[in-house]
């Protein structure tokens, strides 16, 4: 990299003292598609010249589904909810960095960042009026988005990336068809537009304590949803709503709406994602696991796993955490050898060959990569964990012990290395 900024200095001395990654915010203008409070929505862009690979990203933050938690909201999480205090520019980390050593295979593309003010799972398509406090318009914002990028080269486009984490990755879920069948009506047929969904795979499980649905931390999954979509006036891709007619909440799970979504989609999914265990109300907080807890938490990863199974394009490493692709890890952690920039990679080539009507997918480039080893933090490449209640960071053999199991005595037993042992269970052997 400094090779291309020496470079860059040398041909332009006076104007590349400086080279410019960061992203520029751009409000939507004549249109009423608005924020939570009113205000202008937007995104930030950083175009790439001469690339015709798009990357739209859709923040996440959770949501809120009734006037009282969404003044609280208000209060707490503005910027979640009003682009009054928007920064000028935004820089790129992990896949939407323009640095290659740090996105190896995205790092030329246009990046746009679409910050998350509707507080709807980017479902929404209600406008804020005098009965309704709050505007609720995800949906909406995504098409106008587009629809404004399609005057600053995004015609142009041969691939559109609608990336997400977290609320952002079920939005996702809900808006790729969507966003799809958008360019197709507006004349764009040969814009291929795939989905890349970052932690928003939830299940709507039994939480491990059921507890009353005050907020959306102790609400549990399905409550919240169905109370969120009536609310927000939310909308699901109309495949789903056909499927779950009545009952449009179902759309909002991954492993219900993926059957039905018709473009390309990669599932990025921690096996132990830690906002799902929030809602669970399994909250890992300094004390030692009790039994039931940790018979929870092995338990999710299972479930998570086997809904899965059957998605071809997905990386899901045992690991807990939450949010993966704009973190500055994103290329260290692997599954069975594979990171996940190598593993889109896969995908990206598997696609150009499916367009030639090559099926079978490129030779020693996997892409269906999931953990087999059953606990937390089982794969040594997992980011690392800090005690919540120290802040010190933990290695693999301390969180075991932290979370009451002992890496150590199980692995006196089986009369090897404990470092050994981890390295087994992290390769599912």
């Amino acid at each position: 990299m400094t090779q291309v900024k020496n470079l860059a200095q040398s041909l332009y001395p006076c104007s590349a003292q400086k080279l410019d990654y960061d992203m520029k915010l751009h409000f939507l203008e004549n249109t009423s598609v608005t924020c939570n409070d009113g205000t202008p929505a937007g995104y930030y862009l950083k175009e790439s010249k001469g690339s015709r690979r798009w990357l739209i990203f859709l923040e996440g933050g959770w949501y809120c589904f009734n006037k009282e938690n969404c003044d609280s909201r208000y209060e707490t999480m503005r910027r979640l909810m009003s682009s009054s205090k928007w920064p000028q520019t935004k820089t790129g980390t992990g896949i939407l960095s323009s640095l290659p050593e740090e996105n190896p295979h995205w790092w030329n593309a246009n990046m746009v960042f679409i910050p998350y003010c509707s507080s709807d799972v980017w479902s929404g398509a209600t406008p804020k009026t005098d009965q309704n406090d709050y505007a609720f318009m995800g949906s909406l914002i995504i098409k106008e988005v587009v629809k404004d990028l399609l005057t600053k080269g995004l015609d142009n486009a041969k691939v559109l990336l609608l990336a997400g984490s977290s609320a952002g990755g079920t939005g996702v879920l809900l808006n790729v068809d969507p966003v799809s069948e958008l360019l197709e009506e507006l004349g764009h047929t040969n814009i291929q537009v795939r989905g890349l969904a970052d932690s928003g795979w939830f299940l709507d499980n039994k939480q491990y304590r059921c507890t009353d649905c005050v907020d959306s931390i102790n609400c549990a999954p399905t409550e919240v949803i169905k109370r969120g979509i009536k609310y927000w006036g939310g909308v699901v891709p109309e495949r789903c709503r056909q499927a779950y007619e009545g009952k449009e909440w179902n759309c909002f799970f991954g492993y219900k709406v993926y059957p039905t979504i018709k473009r390309p989609v990669f599932i990025v999914q921690w096996l132990f994602d830690e906002a799902q265990l929030t809602v669970d109300n399994i909250h890992l907080t300094g004390q030692p696991v009790q039994e039931g807890q940790w018979r929870y938490i092995q338990n999710l990863g299972t479930e998570l796993r086997n809904t899965l199974k059957d998605v071809p394009a997905m990386f899901a490493p045992a690991c807990l955490s939450h949010e993966f692709i704009t973190r500055n890890f994103w290329t260290d952690v692997q599954v069975k050898g594979t990171s996940l920039p190598r593993a889109l990679h896969c995908w990206d080539r598997s696609l150009q060959d499916n367009s030639r009507n090559n099926k079978s997918p490129p030779k020693g480039c996997p892409m269906h990569l999931i953990d087999s080893c059953p606990w937390p933090h089982c794969n040594p490449t997992c980011p690392t964990i800090r005690d919540q209640s120290t802040g010190q960071e933990m290695n693999v053999i301390q969180f075991l012990m932290h979370m009451g199991f002992d890496v150590q005595k199980m692995a006196h037993q089986q009369g090897m290395d404990p470092s050994k042992l981890l390295g087994m269970l992290s390769s599912g052997s």
